[in-house]
């Protein structure tokens, strides 16, 4: 089972009490009934999808019922950092942008039976 911290909450409780919510951090038109079609499909649909650290919105919908974003690798699905809506993107270390090999049940447990 996954654990992801809530930031509001202050303690980490199950993946099953959250929903992701999207890319965070993006950068929102001021005038959007102003903007061309194309910048508006950029902006409401294309996103990057890249292997390795992302910035993500979450949502604790069994808990606190409060946004937050976080800091994730998906290689390893571990989330490196959350922290509270508005507050600015952080800076991540190099360290946390590594990783080894991905441990799976059949690494740890055997051949699943």
């Amino acid at each position: 089972m996954l654990l992801i911290y809530c930031p509001y909450c202050q303690e980490e409780r199950s993946e099953l009490e959250f929903r992701g919510a999207g890319d965070a951090h993006i950068a929102r038109p001021a005038e959007i009934a102003s903007i061309s079609d194309e910048e508006f499909e950029a902006y409401f649909f294309l996103r990057d999808n890249p292997k390795g650290l992302i910035f993500e919105r979450w949502r604790h919908i069994h808990g606190c019922g409060r946004f937050f974003n976080a800091a994730r690798d998906t290689v390893t699905d571990k989330f490196i950092v959350t922290y509270k809506a508005g507050e600015p993107k952080p800076e991540i270390g190099a360290a946390a942008r590594q990783h080894g090999p991905v441990e799976t049940y059949e690494a740890v447990e055997g051949e699943a039976q």
